[in-house]
């Protein structure tokens, strides 16, 4: 059933993704029309959100505040569940140092302040949240231990988040336009008056009295990634949607946007090495293999090539697919032994995975193709004698369970690799979302390029730079999208409404 595109609305939002519901929702409580403008045919709709797993970085000071979140948590799941807090300054200290304090301020200040408010609001509009108890948290002693900040999710992962924020979005009477790409703004003197759409092989103009872009990144367009992240980059798998081609940045830049950010710079993974080109829906996002920390990386020429225990997973996770890929043959081997192989997580164990198995390490090592299979058993051998096994393994905090003498140290749950069976698994580069994008201020207003708002475009989400650079914290990409995007509609609708 498709929707027919109207002439004229007040809001246009243009994407289908958490970033552009809430900025649709937010527009359509002004008593606005709002009209969203998804690329993507329905069943492929809401862009990177929906292949993601659907986690949200907020701060919360105690388990009172998740209990409001997430009513629906029981007294026996609270009372076996260490929470702890993730305070404002725990996000600005993992904010400034994750993005090596290049992270705007005030845009920072923002993501960080309003991320419990706007998780209250997302909830009373009717998303539902739970906590990640398999992913950020450890049974110890019969208690979920939580770490790294990273506590809550939508229930159900990315799909049931765009699934649910578009039901929502209908009930609130937002108008959803799938298969229509918007590729111009109109745009004078006097600002934006709305967007040229391509739908069903017709190109429309629909006139708004404020446009709100939410279209995400440019990771999707090879020819972009190549020029601004440089050689190599067309040779990374994409983790998520193939319509995500930087045309929201495209548009603004071509009336004058200010560009900013980390044009260079990308959230990238480790990720199947024969994972399709663009994001597979059937598979989401298992073809992340995200338990390197308690194993080794080895490359083509048999080398581990960075720290693995240099910190949490979830600080380290986002820029590794960068340095994979800057390894000979844009490859590497995560390798695990016997101890390790029970506790890796669940996106080892499915069918679609490229992954070796052996019970000797000469074995392994011939088994891993491409790889110089001398070198790497010398190299795992002499990993093994360096692990200081004195020092107990404890994969809930930094355990200082490093290794001695070794070029590239390992820091922490360095794990000696000697059990049989063994199990590696070929990882490659996959690219999440870029980081370079449109400046806005504090009301989500796109700047021009003399430092002056663009009257009537405001933006929200992976098209927005500045906010993250190198690397990101796992979770503050929904939650930046959540919060500016709330802004953003707010802002657009209040304009809208004083418009003639």
């Amino acid at each position: 059933m498709s929707t027919a595109l109207p002439q004229s609305t007040d809001v246009i939002v243009v994407g289908g993704g958490n970033a552009a519901f809430c900025a649709a929702l937010a527009a359509a409580e002004q008593g606005v029309s709002v009209l969203v403008l998804e690329r993507a045919p329905e069943e492929e709709s809401g862009g990177n959100s929906r292949f993601t797993a659907g986690a949200f970085r907020c701060v919360y000071d105690g388990v009172e505040d998740l209990r409001k979140l997430m009513p629906d948590l029981s007294d026996e799941e609270v009372s076996k569940s260490d929470f702890g807090t993730y305070t404002e300054e725990k996000f600005f200290d993992d904010m400034g140092r994750i993005t090596e304090y290049r992270t705007d301020p005030d845009l920072c200040e923002i993501l960080i302040k309003k991320s419990k408010e706007t998780m209250l609001w997302m909830r009373d509009k009717g998303v539902r949240f739970m906590p990640i108890w398999g992913r950020q948290a450890y049974k110890i002693g019969g208690m979920f231990k939580f770490w790294g900040g990273l506590t809550v999710e939508a229930v159900g992962g990315g799909p049931a988040l765009v699934d649910a924020l578009t039901k929502i979005a209908r009930k609130n009477n937002v108008t959803i336009v799938y298969g229509a790409r918007a590729f111009k703004l109109l745009a004078d003197d006097d600002g934006v008056h709305g967007v040229k759409v391509k739908h069903e092989g017709k190109t429309h103009e629909v006139k708004a009295k404020c446009v709100v872009l939410a279209s995400g990144g440019f990771q999707a367009d090879a020819e972009m990634r190549t020029r601004y992240l440089g050689p190599g980059w067309e040779l990374a798998k994409i983790r998520g949607t193939r319509f995500n081609t930087g045309d929201g940045i495209k548009m603004a830049l071509a009336i004058g946007a200010q560009p900013i950010g980390n044009w260079s710079g990308g959230h990238a993974v480790a990720w199947d090495r024969n994972a399709p080109e663009t994001g597979d829906l059937t598979v989401g996002d298992n073809f992340q293999k995200h338990s390197y920390p308690w194993g080794i990386m080895i490359n083509a020429n048999g080398e581990r090539f960075l720290d693995e225990g240099s910190d949490y997973r979830n600080y380290t996770y986002a820029k590794n697919g960068r340095i994979i890929l800057m390894q000979p043959k844009q490859f590497a081997y995560q390798v695990f032994d016997n101890k390790i192989i029970p506790m890796l997580r669940d996106e080892y164990r499915i069918k679609r995975v490229t992954k070796v198995r052996a019970n000797t390490l000469e074995e392994l090592v011939e088994k891993m193709e491409d790889v110089d299979a001398a070198k790497a058993l010398a190299t795992i051998k002499e990993y093994n004698k360096a692990v200081m096994t004195e020092v107990p393994f404890d994969p809930n905090v930094k355990d200082g369970r490093g290794t001695r003498g070794l070029a590239i140290p390992k820091s922490n749950w360095a794990n000696t690799i000697d059990e049989p069976p063994f199990e590696a698994y070929a990882v490659t580069c996959g690219l999440t979302f870029t980081f370079g994008g449109l400046r806005i201020d504090t009301n989500a207003r796109v700047m021009d390029s003399d430092g002056g708002t663009i009257p009537g475009l405001f933006a929200t989400g992976e098209l927005v730079g500045g906010i993250f650079w190198f690397n990101y914290p796992g979770g503050t990409g929904l939650m930046n999208g959540a919060v500016f995007g709330k802004i953003a509609g707010t802002t657009a609708s209040q304009r809208a409404k004083q418009s003639p």
